[in-house]
């Protein structure tokens, strides 16, 4: 599945530093366990990766990179 997002949001993801990988590799994807109201998406982080849009948050993280949130919003990827 080919992955389409507004440019405003590709620009708001300035703390990217994998390239952009999950837009042509799902498999990059962390994993969503929990959506709260669009805004607040708790993940369950792929350990190989240090990603600097993850929260930790108690024994849980939350996910705050624009894109990731939007193709999830979007596709429930």
């Amino acid at each position: 599945m080919k992955i389409e997002l507004d440019a405003n949001i590709l620009s708001q993801t300035t703390e990217c530093t994998r390239g952009f990988a999950c837009l042509s590799d799902h498999s990059q994807l962390c994993r969503v366990e929990n959506c709260v109201n669009n805004k607040v998406h708790f993940i369950q982080c792929r350990n190989d990766v240090k990603c600097n849009y993850q929260i930790s948050f108690g024994f849980s993280f939350i996910c705050s990179c624009p894109i990731r949130k939007e193709i999830y919003n979007r596709y429930g990827l």
